[in-house]
């Protein structure tokens, strides 16, 4: 298995717009190409589960 030891950039279509992922050793960010802020995802958090109840809360959040 090849380590992930530096970042890994890939670009990504989403429902017609182009999104860019990187894969770094801390987690991963999805961002909206052109943009510098996103969806920034530690590799900690999603195997702890803090990532799913942050989804959850933030979209408990949003639907009121």
């Amino acid at each position: 298995m090849t380590p992930l030891d530096k970042p890994l950039k890939r670009e990504l279509v989403i429902a017609d717009v182009a999104y860019t992922l990187v894969l770094d050793p801390a987690g991963l960010k999805l961002t909206e190409k052109g943009r510098r802020r996103g969806v920034t995802l530690l590799w900690k958090d999603l195997v702890s589960g803090d990532a799913a109840l942050s989804v959850a809360l933030k979209a408990s959040l949003e639907t009121n």
